[in-house]
């Protein structure tokens, strides 16, 4: 496996990510932004912001695959998230993650940013690492 997640014993672990990625694969996938927009690049879910995290996440997903690589290959993501407020946000954020990356924790930040197009509410991109030698 091309990661090695560690979570120092002098640092608090947290519940949906890793402190500490340590990539050892030797193909780099950069995955761009994904925004909650269909297949003809429409917004999906105006307003919703659970519907909108739920989308990015899965278009984040089918991005990966393209590249041929998995949700368990990713270090590191993040999320941007318009008038960021955790104690609403974060049980969503959770969910969605979850249904791309099960157990898997990657790395992550979440920015709070005050503008983005017209109706959407979050985008998340993604540095995932293969390793080609072993065919994961």
């Amino acid at each position: 496996m091309p990661l090695e997640l560690i979570n120092p014993d002098d640092l608090p672990v947290p519940e949906m990510y890793t402190q500490v990625v340590v990539a050892t694969g030797s193909k780099l996938v950069f995955v761009s932004g994904q925004q909650p927009e269909d297949i003809n690049g429409k917004l999906v879910g105006h307003g919703d912001f659970a519907a909108q995290a739920r989308l990015a996440f899965a278009n984040l997903g089918r991005a990966l695959r393209a590249a041929g690589a998995r949700p368990e290959q990713v270090c590191k993501i993040t999320i941007y998230i318009v008038d960021y407020r955790r104690d609403e946000h974060v049980p969503i954020i959770e969910e969605a993650q979850i249904s791309l990356f099960g157990d898997h924790k990657p790395a992550n930040v979440v920015v709070g940013v005050a503008i983005m197009s017209p109706g959407y509410l979050i985008e998340v991109d993604a540095i995932a690492v293969i390793d080609e030698a072993i065919g994961s």
